[in-house]
C-alpha cells in the first residue's frame, strides 16, 4: 500500500487506512451501472479520510467520486438517507455536489460487503484536501467565507421534513442534550447502540461526561424550545468545502461530504463548525495535562459567525444557545465514533479515545479555565448582539 494511500489517524498523524483503497478493476465494475460514466482511465488520488475508501477517478474527460462503505456503516438504505437530504438542498439552490444515478435509477450500488456511491466533482479547488478536524482555517477571510456558505445551506434545508435518521454508526445526531432529561436520553441513545450499550467502560466514560456537562445543559434547557429542527450537515470543516482559488482571500464554491448529515438545529451545525475549525483539540491528544496548549482561533470564530449572520441572522435564542452547544454538539460524534471502532472495526483501543479522550476530555476542557474563556466570549457576542437589537429597535 503506497503513501498515497495513508489516512488520518485520530492524533493527527498519517497511518495505515483501515480500509483498503479503492482499485481500477473494482472502480470500473461499479461505474458499470452509472450510465454517464464512460470508461474510467486512472484513480487520480486516494482520500485520507479514514471511515471509508474513496477516490476521484478520471472517466473520459470528466472525473468523477467514487466512495466505497462497508455495509456495516452505510447500506443502500442509510446513504439515501443523505441523498435526499443533499437532493433537497440542490434543488433548492445550494453549492452541493450532484449524486450520480445508476440505470436503475438508484443512488447506491451494494456488492458483497461494500457499498458505493459516486459523485460529481464540484466546481472549485480542493484546497484544504489534506487537513483533518481541528486544524484551522488559512485566514480569517476563508473564515468568513466558510460561515455564509453553511447559513445558505441552512436556508436551503428548509422545508425537508424527513425524520431524523435511524441508529447508524458515524452519524453526528443531537438527542441526547435535545431532552429536557439528559440522563434518560443517554440510556436511550444507548440501548439503540449494542456495541455501546454492553460496554461498561463506555457507560463509565458517559457518566462522567454527563457530570461535566451539566451546567451547560442547564443552560441550555431554557432555550430548546425555541430551536427549530432542521436537516444539517454536522461536519462543516475547511476540508468539507470546495473554494475558488489557494489565496487567502479565496470563497467557498461548494459543500462536500454529507455522510454525518441528521435532523438536529442550525446552532447546533454551527457549534461544530466553529468548534472543527477554531478549537485545536489536537494537542489535548499529546498532552492531555496541558489544557491552556489548545489554541483558540478567536479570530476565526468572529468571522465565521459574521459571515454567517450577514446571510441568515440568528435569533436571540440561537445566539444565547450557542456558547452552551459548544460544549455539547461533540458529545453524540464522540459517542458514534465509540460505536464504530466498538461494533465495526472491533478496536477497544480506538473506542475509548473516542469515548475517554474525546467525550470526557472535551467535557473536561470546558469546564476548565482555558474553555471557560472561549464561552465565556461567546456568551458576551450574544449579550452584545441582542443589546444592539435593543437599542435599534428603541430609535
Amino acid at each position: 500500500m503506497g503513501q498515497s494511500a495513508k489516512a488520518h489517524g485520530m492524533d493527527g498523524t498519517l497511518v495505515e487506512p483501515d480500509w483498503p483503497p479503492l482499485t481500477l478493476t473494482e472502480v470500473r465494475a461499479v461505474l458499470a451501472h452509472y450510465p454517464e460514466c464512460a470508461e474510467p482511465l486512472e484513480i487520480l488520488s486516494f482520500s485520507p479520510r479514514p471511515f471509508s475508501s474513496a477516490s476521484v477517478v478520471a472517466v473520459g474527460s470528466e472525473r468523477v467520486f467514487v466512495k466505497r462503505h462497508s455495509r456495516t456503516v452505510r447500506d443502500a438504505e442509510g446513504l439515501a438517507e443523505e441523498h435526499l437530504f443533499m437532493a433537497h438542498l440542490r434543488k433548492q439552490g445550494a453549492a452541493v455536489p450532484r449524486v450520480l444515478t445508476t440505470e436503475r435509477d438508484a443512488t447506491a450500488v451494494e456488492g458483497g460487503a461494500s457499498t458505493y456511491e459516486v459523485h460529481e466533482t464540484p466546481r472549485g479547488v480542493d484546497l484544504y484536501e489534506d487537513a483533518i478536524s481541528w486544524t484551522p482555517f488559512r485566514s480569517a477571510a476563508h473564515a468568513r467565507s466558510a460561515g455564509q456558505e453553511l447559513a445558505r445551506l441552512h436556508l436551503a434545508a428548509e422545508g425537508l421534513d424527513a425524520p431524523a435518521r435511524k441508529a447508524r454508526p458515524l452519524v453526528a445526531s443531537f438527542t441526547i442534550f435535545a431532552s429536557q432529561d439528559a440522563q434518560k436520553a443517554m440510556e436511550k441513545y444507548l440501548r439503540a447502540r449494542k456495541s455501546l450499550c454492553g460496554d461498561e467502560e463506555t457507560r463509565k466514560h458517559c457518566d462522567a461526561a454527563l457530570e461535566l456537562l451539566e451546567p451547560f445543559h442547564a443552560e441550555l434547557r431554557p432555550l430548546l424550545k425555541e430551536l427549530k429542527p432542521l436537516w444539517t450537515h454536522n461536519d462543516l470543516h475547511a476540508s468539507n468545502l470546495f473554494w475558488s482559488g489557494a489565496s487567502e482571500d479565496a470563497q467557498a464554491t461548494a459543500v462536500i461530504d454529507f455522510g454525518l448529515a441528521d435532523r438536529t438545529t442550525a446552532v447546533n451545525d454551527l457549534a461544530q463548525a466553529v468548534e472543527r475549525n477554531c478549537v485545536g483539540w489536537l494537542a489535548l491528544m499529546t498532552n492531555p495535562d496541558a489544557p491552556d496548549a489548545v489554541t483558540v482561533q478567536m479570530d476565526h470564530a468572529a468571522a465565521l459567525l459574521e459571515g454567517y449572520e450577514e446571510t441568515r441572522p440568528l435569533t436571540d435564542a440561537e445566539a444565547a444557545a450557542l456558547a452552551p452547544m459548544m460544549a455539547l454538539c461533540h458529545a453524540e460524534f464522540a459517542l458514534t465514533e465509540a460505536d464504530y471502532f466498538l461494533g465495526v472495526l472491533r478496536s477497544r483501543e480506538k473506542a475509548r479515545l473516542a469515548s475517554w479522550d474525546y467525550l470526557v476530555g472535551h467535557a473536561r476542557w470546558f469546564r476548565g479555565a482555558a474553555g471557560a474563556r472561549m464561552l465565556d466570549g461567546l456568551r458576551r457576542w450574544a449579550e452584545r448582539r441582542r443589546m444592539s437589537a435593543q437599542g435599534a429597535g428603541r430609535a
